[in-house]
């Protein structure tokens, strides 16, 4: 089987799985685990690598009305890789090259590859896709027990931190303007053993203001910037804690969003861990040394 994988977390599953051999083509955003950032792109984002925070969400907004595509596949690669199998999605049109664009595009290069669309909203809809990705590729019994592994440990979390304070957690998933926690972000919250303020679970995040965050009172806000890695997320993140709204806020960190928080893939599970490793430090639960950082 030739796969082709336009989403990083598929990218991601595929290789826990034992695939590495199948994948013929990635996007550029496909970075883990490293293997995999020596197979074919097919794909290149618009956006410009320099622009801000508040740039780049207009240009998604303006892509959302119905403007320029955020990601352009490659059709020489992929006419050339010639994939059985093509795994994308529709959930965010801002993550990865929607499932509708990719049936057109194969159309035109009259390649008949499979499309799967892989789009959780929870937790366990993560989870599920790994089996989804299994039964498609042959590799079940290696989902199971993935599956069963990553339930264990969130298990093991929640158990962890029961009886424990949970203290008020505002997600920030974007800083300017500023974007809650939404789709699995509350859940991940709530698994580390604190109580997520303004998410929008399993739903798209959606602007807020910084008086309404301010009104809320967290006691900790995480700032997980989607897409940025645990140092771009601090050096912005160290801004963000000087708001006046913030005045009040007992803990601010910064979180490895690209990896562990907004990627809807295994490693949500090392986010939530993460967490409970900051919300609850006594508890003896431990996350990846790249995914927090305290900054106030």
């Amino acid at each position: 089987m030739r796969i082709v994988s336009l989403l990083p977390s598929a990218t991601e599953m595929l290789f826990a799985l034992g695939l590495s051999e199948q994948v013929v083509g990635v996007t550029h955003e496909c970075d883990w685990p490293e293997a995999a950032r020596g197979v074919r792109r097919v794909s290149v984002s618009v956006l410009p690598p320099a622009a801000t925070p508040a740039e780049i969400d207009a240009r998604v907004s303006a892509s959302l009305e119905g403007g320029e595509p955020i990601y352009r596949l490659d059709p020489d690669a992929i006419r050339e890789l010639a994939p059985d199998l093509v795994i994308t999605q529709d959930l965010c049109a801002v993550c990865a090259v929607p499932s509708g664009h990719v049936h057109e595009a194969l159309d035109v290069l009259g390649c008949p590859a499979q499309v799967v669309s892989l789009d959780p909203g929870s937790l366990d809809e993560v989870i599920d896709c790994v089996a989804t990705v299994g039964a498609v590729t042959g590799r079940l019994a290696e989902a199971e027990s993935l599956v069963a592994s990553l339930h264990g440990r969130l298990a093991a979390v929640e158990a962890a931190t029961r009886g424990s304070s949970r203290p008020a957690v505002f997600a920030l998933e974007w800083g300017d303007p500023p974007y809650n926690g939404g789709h699995w972000l509350p859940e991940m919250v709530e698994t580390a053993g604190g109580r997520c303020l303004l998410g929008s679970w399993r739903a798209p995040s959606v602007r807020v203001t910084w008086d309404a965050i301010a009104a809320a009172g967290p006691e900790v806000v995480v700032f997980m910037p989607c897409g940025y890695d645990l140092a771009a997320a601090v050096a912005e993140g160290r801004a963000l804690a000087e708001r006046p709204e913030l005045a009040g806020v007992r803990e601010i960190y910064a979180a490895n969003g690209g990896s562990y928080f907004s990627r809807p893939g295994p490693r949500l599970v090392d986010g939530v861990e993460a967490l409970a490793a900051v919300l609850h430090p006594g508890v003896g639960v431990t996350g990846p040394f790249d995914a927090i950082a305290r900054i106030r």
